[in-house]
């Protein structure tokens, strides 16, 4: 019998591998695809960056280097490839998740521009925040959502974080053994959130393009049925700018009270276009019956609605006992939120300032998202639901030429023109690795993100027009060997002629193109 050359030590370097019962001798892991990457795929530079960068196969004495690589941060190094690091001001950068920070907005109150620090700001500060903070959420958030309601947020419902990120890692921390749902496709970081702690298991929850990405109460009903005790979920949701409003919204909740924790990630409440940008947030605090009873957690702050997003100031608010953990843990997570900003922004949340603050904010953005909706559609895209929240909009990319129909084949061909997006790849959501994205059906969509200032929204815009105008050309020229794919036909609802707010806070007729500019 012939003997078996066993390899030597390090040939096995960078692969993941299996060994073979038979003869000792490791081999590549099986794939749990059910499909082979296509042609393009296979030959894609920037696919296999991808794989490379999520294998988890690059070792350092105890460092997964890998754990640091989530969506944005992944866009933003590829793009730093292409010069963007450099050159910024030439770049439209649709991918990073953050709104416009100038000034320039009609009727919302200037930032402020320098900061008196005071003594006290100098020492520590408590981990769960400063208590004038505290009762200024408290109050903001009853004055605006808690009106008529016996049951009242006071200073000891609210934990002051720094940073959403850092708000749900503290969340994470002190939840108990249970099964935690989260929806797909969502928010790009919950996947190292659910994947860095081992007291819950992440149970998946696929949502369908074909419903409209809906969260149904039922589907909720079911899933806490099935053992699930903890959902997280951002409402208003990113990455497709749907909202799960009242009366759904408060019927999910019904249905998780005393049986299930939701956790409700509401930093694009602000950004509600549903309601005429009449300055209405959305919030789970509007139906909580018991502010220390039911289990809701409600994570928010500037970051996104405030636009202030590198001040890392955020709130969490719910029961007491939750807070107090959740407060407790942040001596040892991140030590607590920077005093002085969290002293800046008490005067912030006055309700009458944030409520004139909201309305200018909706209105704004409001005709920003047609802007983009209606460059899109000129070039193409056929975009099935305007975003009635958030500032993305969920882009599927099958009717382009093949070699950009996938999200990271679009994303590489639209850093060519100084262009970032985000793949659809990283909002499908895998904590620990667990599945093979082959087969996501996140696979052929990109977040764009019209949060940056209209005229970096034309430039993005017109780049990617130069992308789909170059590639079907070469497709036409049959530089694929395949037939010329057809322009995606608009659907019933696109064709029929509806309404949008406008920036006077009436309505406005729109067309089928959207032809706003």
């Amino acid at each position: 019998m012939a003997s078996h050359q066993h390899p030597p030590p390090g040939a096995f370097h960078n692969r993941k591998f299996s060994i073979n019962r038979n003869t000792g001798i490791p081999r590549p892991a099986r794939r749990f695809s059910i499909q082979e990457p296509s042609t393009t795929e296979a030959s894609s530079k920037i696919h296999r960056k991808f794989r490379e960068a999520h294998e988890g196969h690059l070792p350092h004495a105890g460092l997964d280097a890998t754990r640091s690589s989530t969506g944005v941060i992944w866009c933003s190094e590829q793009a730093g490839e292409h010069g963007f690091f450099e050159e910024p001001e030439k770049w439209a950068n649709l991918g990073q998740g953050a709104p416009e920070v100038d000034d320039e907005i009609e009727g919302c109150f200037p930032r402020p521009q320098h900061l008196d620090i005071s003594v006290n700001s100098r020492e520590y500060g408590p981990t769960a925040g400063i208590k004038p903070l505290r009762e200024a959420v408290a109050h903001l958030y009853n004055e605006m959502h808690r009106q008529g309601k016996e049951s009242k947020y006071t200073w000891e419902n609210v934990a002051i974080v720094p940073g959403g990120r850092a708000g749900l890692i503290r969340i994470a921390a002190v939840l108990n053994n249970a099964y935690v749902g989260f929806f797909i496709p969502d928010y790009t970081a919950y996947n190292e959130m659910l994947s860095l702690f081992k007291n819950f298991a992440a149970i998946p929850v696929p949502l369908s393009e074909e419903d409209d990405y809906h969260i149904h109460p039922e589907k909720i009903a079911e899933e806490i049925a099935r053992g699930t005790s903890v959902i997280i979920t951002s409402n208003p949701r990113n990455p497709t700018g749907r909202v799960v409003a009242n009366p759904e919204l408060a019927e999910i909740q019904d249905i998780c009270r005393e049986r299930a924790t939701l956790v409700s990630d509401e930093f694009y409440s602000g950004y509600n276009y549903t309601s005429n940008c009449d300055g209405t947030t959305i919030s789970a605090a509007e139906n909580v019956q018991d502010v220390d009873e039911d289990d809701v957690l409600i994570i928010d702050g500037l970051t996104k609605r405030f636009r202030l997003p590198g001040w890392r100031v955020a709130w969490i608010l719910g029961p007491k006992e939750f807070i107090k953990a959740i407060g407790s843990c942040g001596s040892y997570l991140d030590g607590g939120t920077n005093v002085p900003f969290q002293e800046a922004a008490i005067p912030m949340l006055d309700p009458t300032l944030v409520k004139a603050e909201m309305k200018a904010l909706q209105r704004h953005f409001c005709d920003k998202r047609d802007f983009v909706v209606g460059r899109l559609r000129e070039i193409g895209f056929s975009i099935k639901l305007v975003p009635d929240s958030t500032f993305y909009l969920w882009l599927n990319l099958e009717w382009l030429p093949g070699p950009i129909s996938d999200g990271l084949n679009f994303f590489q061909a639209c850093l060519e023109e100084k262009v970032i997006v985000v793949p659809g790849i990283f909002f499908d959501l895998n904590p620990s690795r667990r599945r093979d994205l082959f087969d996501s059906p996140c696979h052929h969509f990109v977040r764009l993100s019209y949060g940056p200032t209209l005229d970096i929204l034309a430039r993005g815009c017109d780049g990617i027009e130069r992308v789909v105008r170059k590639f079907q050309a070469l497709e036409a020229d049959g530089a694929y060997g395949v037939p010329k794919a057809p322009s995606p036909s608009r659907t019933e609802g696109e064709k029929e002629s509806h309404t949008v707010p406008s920036a006077g806070g009436g309505e406005r007729e729109k067309d089928e193109e959207l032809h706003l500019l």
